[in-house]
Order: structure tokens, then sequence, then C-alpha cells
């Protein structure tokens, strides 16, 4: 399955390209089951805010894993 039409390994909603970069650098770079924010954000026990700035800073400091 293409990463455009992936889902939320754990909830089932549909993943944003974001969220399919973060699942990448904070899970497993070989990873092929992604986590929408929200989930992910409760696995590490942070608030979405807080992956919403780290994404930002990632895109900032040009990870490839991150659209820009």
């Amino acid at each position: 399955m293409s990463e455009e039409n992936q889902r939320c390994g754990r909830c089932g909603v549909k993943v944003t390209a974001d969220e399919i970069g973060a699942t990448k650098k904070l899970v497993n770079r070989g990873s092929q089951v992604y986590f929408c924010l929200d989930c992910l954000a409760e696995s590490f026990e942070v608030t979405r805010q807080d992956l919403e700035k780290k994404i930002v800073y990632f895109k900032n400091m040009g990870c490839t894993l991150f659209q820009h």
C-alpha cells in the first residue's frame, strides 16, 4: 500500500505525510505501520502540540523524512 493511503496502526484514521515522517523519525525509520499524532503523543506521554513543535524543528533542521 502506498504511503498516501496509510491509516494509523492503532486507531485507523488516515495519516498525513508529517505523521508518517514522525513515525519514522520517532519509532523506526523502516516502519511500514504508521501512527497519527494523537496516538504517537499518547504512546510517548506528551501532547500533540509537543509533537507538532518537534515536526517543525525537524523540518527546520532539514530532516528528509518530512516534506518542506
